[in-house]
């Protein structure tokens, strides 16, 4: 087995229907040696047995992690503290055909960035189809972040995203809630000065499955970093207002 680089965390509930494409793809189109942690809330998940079923075939490790909590924030913050490779990628379960953007997502973390946003919304990415809604809030939000406060990146709240192990050890998650964390250290990120980098990506709504993405009650969370993305460029542009893990220090 080659020595791991990249440790992908897929957050799981009943993903059995989408885990093998997802698998599978891996296999096919990646080149970074990798493992991926497999995070779930409980035993009777059918993506386990799923994953059993084509271990063998595979080639490369993959791990089941319990969730320490439940759900989907929870489940990547979990994966985040089980991986060790100097580079986490979360990566959805139902998603098989964005993991020809992996070893790319990779090859810019390699350039020196400590976060890789998967963009929907730049030259070559897509989003097609879900809630209007969503579709005109998420883009609203990503637009200002990236013209007024100057984030270097189109797509804010993507789930799809690369961080480095420096940012991950050093800066303290404050969100408790779905993908907000995303959002959450890609401002930080910003704040602290650190390099971000994006590839186009594509979204499409699910085929198989159900999403258990609930933008109404996450919204005020997402909110919450918009807003602190806004404070911290307009009114307090230190760094120190990133709180950062106890004994971490920027370098």
């Amino acid at each position: 087995m080659k020595s791991t680089e990249l440790d992908i965390v897929i957050p799981v509930y009943n993903e059995g229907e989408n885990i093998i494409d997802t698998l599978r793809a891996l296999k096919r189109e990646v080149k970074t040696p990798f493992r991926v942690l497999i995070c779930y809330d409980f035993e009777n998940d059918n993506t386990l047995p799923a994953v059993e079923r084509i271990r063998s075939e595979l080639g490369f490790e993959v791990l089941p992690v319990k969730n320490h909590g439940v759900g989907v924030h929870s489940a990547v913050t979990t994966g985040f503290a089980v991986s060790r490779a100097s580079a986490v990628l979360v990566y959805p379960a139902d998603e098989a055909y964005n993991i020809n953007i992996v070893d790319r997502m990779y090859a810019a973390f390699r350039s020196g960035s400590d976060i890789v946003v998967a963009s929907r919304f730049m030259q070559g990415g897509s989003m097609e189809g879900g809630p209007p809604l969503k579709s005109i809030l998420v883009r609203l939000a990503s637009f200002l972040l990236h013209r007024f406060v100057g984030v270097p990146a189109s797509d804010a709240s993507y789930g799809l995203r690369l961080f480095s192990r420096r940012i991950l050890d050093a800066v303290e998650i404050e969100s408790t809630q779905g993908f907000t964390y995303a959002i959450e250290l890609l401002v930080k990120c910003h704040r602290l000065g650190w390099r971000i980098a994006e590839v186009p990506a594509q979204w499409l709504p699910r085929a198989r499955g159900q999403s258990r993405f609930n933008f109404r009650k996450w919204l005020p969370h997402y909110a919450r970093w918009f807003f602190y993305a806004l404070g911290t460029t307009y009114l307090r542009k230190s760094p120190g207002t990133v709180k950062l893990k106890p004994g971490a220090k920027l370098n």
